[in-house]
């Protein structure tokens, strides 16, 4: 026979204890019911992959920060044993120097993410709506999820454009937010600064307007400082940029937004005050001070898009007219996840279109040359 010691042990170790059981049942920690509405943001599958990897899913810049905007972080290692500053107000100043708005109507976050999470923390909740084009960029539903609101999502034209007068169709009393990601994530397509200044001049003014301009500077469409002169005719628009992509600063998130000084009191109000690490300040307010090398970078961009658009052309694959650093690509009758699954068991990761909101696509960032070669290799043995 067993001690009664024993006995005991043995029902502890299996974790089978009755009263430990019933109070596992009952004090199970709880979450809000929004948590479950929440969608999980598609993240790449790349990093954990092992091996040499063509990396072609996040729309990342194949170019490393400027040597200069490198000897900034370095310098500001030294200090890692103080905060960041929490008004952020180098990068600041250097925004309004770049954009000629004034620092107070400069709001910096920890990518433009935060200050998106932020605004919908600020501005919506239960009975408020929330209105913006499917597909788009992945964190918008979150807004929604998150805050208790009522998204309103209006599909893109055949085209993959925003059908701005659909959703101007559903704006109401109720509408807080509207949303515009121009060019837009993932369809590529854009819409010229001046059919954007018609359409927010017939919203109301009790709508916010975020544009958000991640891909701003690869758009043949316009200059990225055409957009800054609707700030001056439109109050309740806001201009949401980021330092990941043409910059190459992902690897340290930093993004901001022009406009009202009411919506970056607000976005501050609600945010941590140290959200901005002091490595991304200093690499941010650097690299402002190299717009050649924006300019070099962005020509690079159009001379790969040009290469693998045709390739693509040649191959049977229609694509939406790119005004991005990456190609929203049809693959027809094709199978999206045999495409996806090859192209990664050759080292090659792109975006499904499934997990971006269109089953049938891909989204293929432009690498380098022979980053983009080795995707047209690829893709061209799966055809």
């Amino acid at each position: 026979m067993p001690s009664r010691c024993g006995a005991t042990s043995r029902v502890l170790s299996e974790g089978r204890s009755p009263s430990n059981a019933k109070a596992a049942a009952v004090n199970r920690i709880e979450f809000n019911r929004r948590i479950e509405s929440i969608p999980v943001y598609p993240v790449a599958s790349s990093y954990a992959f092992e091996g040499e990897l063509v990396k072609l899913a996040s729309n990342e810049t194949p170019y490393p920060p400027h040597p200069q905007v490198l000897e900034a972080v370095e310098a500001q290692l030294r200090t890692l044993n103080r905060y960041p500053d929490p008004e952020k107000s180098l990068l600041r100043r250097r925004i309004a120097e770049r954009t000629g708005v004034p620092t107070g109507n400069v709001a910096v976050g920890n990518g433009s993410c935060e200050i998106l999470l932020a605004a919908a923390d600020a501005m919506l909740e239960p009975g408020a709506e929330l209105v913006y084009a499917w597909p788009s960029f992945s964190m918008y539903p979150q807004l929604a999820a998150m805050s208790g609101a009522r998204g309103i999502t209006v599909p893109l034209t055949e085209a993959g454009e925003h059908d701005l007068e659909a959703m101007a169709a559903q704006v109401s009393a109720a509408t807080r937010l509207v949303i515009v990601c121009n060019p837009n994530n993932p369809s590529a397509t854009a819409l010229a600064p001046a059919t954007i200044d018609a359409w927010v001049g017939e919203l109301p003014r009790h709508v916010a307007v975020v544009l958000d301009e991640a891909y701003v500077e690869f758009s043949a469409l316009q200059d990225p400082d055409d957009s800054l002169d609707l700030l001056g005719r439109h109050p309740n628009l806001v201009l949401l940029r980021t330092f990941s992509k043409v910059y190459g600063l992902c690897g340290l998130r930093a993004g901001y937004a022009l406009g009202p000084e009411s919506f970056r009191l607000a976005v501050d109000r609600v945010r941590q005050p140290f959200s901005v690490n002091a490595l991304a300040q200093a690499a941010a307010a650097e690299a402002l001070g190299y717009q050649d090398e924006v300019e070099r970078r962005v020509e690079l961009n159009v001379i790969e898009r040009v290469h693998v658009e045709s390739e693509l052309e040649r191959c049977g694959l229609e694509t939406t007219d790119s005004q991005a650093n990456f190609s929203w690509v049809s693959l027809g009758d094709r199978d999206e996840d045999e495409i996806v699954d090859g192209l990664a068991r050759e080292g090659v990761i792109v975006r499904a279109g499934s997990a971006l909101g269109e089953r049938g696509r891909l989204r293929v960032t432009y690498g380098t040359r022979a980053e983009n070669e080795r995707f047209l290799a690829a893709l061209d043995g799966l055809l």
